[in-house]
């Protein structure tokens, strides 16, 4: 089964939206306590990419090993395995109808069997790593986007995930709550929480991935350790995608 370590495993993986190629025979690895930043010019496939491990999109071909289970095989409980991958959406999607606890507490309670008091107590726990534990009575609307935005993530953490999954989870905040929000993933990669990272914080992940890729018309072109990623970039289109951005 490849390497004991690889967590996800992406083999030959591709998507196609009617005649356009989005993503073309991708194959990578991610493996435990890996913080993956993805980077790339807007349209490049990635947060499709992101969407495809766990088939909120659905492949066109290719395979998804998590945790050693091809997770593209028809015969796989998609839905068990979801709940060991938190996604972090640009939109908060919380319940506005439901307070901050009611948020973290209904899927551990629903979907794992949690008693209300167990799932009131790691919500309390992860309100608390996220600086929001005075919130927990307060709704979605009375919060700040940035600090909806933690909640997504303590919601996401409820599940007690082996991997959380962010899809540009600051594209949708204003500047100054930029950091609030990088500072919580910045303690989620420094707990060895596996991360795959689609965003646009060059900053962020030259500090805390462990590895960047670049992904440009449904090709990973580049991948390396941080420094060497931004500071002696090998790829012409790579270079070209820095140095607009930085």
């Amino acid at each position: 089964m490849g390497d004991e370590t690889a967590l996800i495993r992406i083999e030959n993986l591709s998507k196609e939206f009617g005649a356009q190629h989005v993503l073309n025979h991708i194959t990578v690895e991610i493996n435990r306590g890996d913080v993956v930043c993805v980077i790339g010019p807007s349209g490049s496939g990635k947060s499709t990419f992101l969407r495809c491990l766990n088939r909120m999109e659905e492949p066109s071909s290719g395979h998804i090993y998590f945790e050693g289970v091809d997770i593209c095989d028809p015969k796989t409980n998609i839905d068990l395995h979801r709940q060991k991958m938190g996604m972090v959406f640009q939109q908060f999607n919380l319940f506005p109808h439901m307070n901050i606890m009611k948020n973290l507490t209904l899927a551990p309670m629903k979907l794992q069997g949690k008693s209300e008091e167990e799932a009131k107590a790691l919500a309390m726990e992860l309100l608390q790593k996220v600086g929001l534990a005075d919130r927990a009575d307060a709704y979605p609307s009375q919060l700040s986007g940035g600090q909806q935005q933690r909640i997504a993530i303590a919601r996401a953490l409820c599940m007690q995930p082996d991997v959380m999954l962010f899809d540009e989870p600051t594209s949708a905040l204003d500047p100054e709550m930029v950091g609030e929000v990088l500072n919580v993933m910045k303690d989620l990669a420094a707990q060895k929480m596996t991360m795959v990272v689609v965003t646009h914080e060059m900053g962020f992940a030259r500090e805390v991935a462990s590895r960047v890729m670049f992904l440009d018309d449904g090709n990973f072109l580049e991948e390396n350790e941080p420094s060497e990623f931004f500071s002696h970039p090998k790829d012409p289109r790579l270079q070209l995608f820095l140095s607009k951005v930085l």
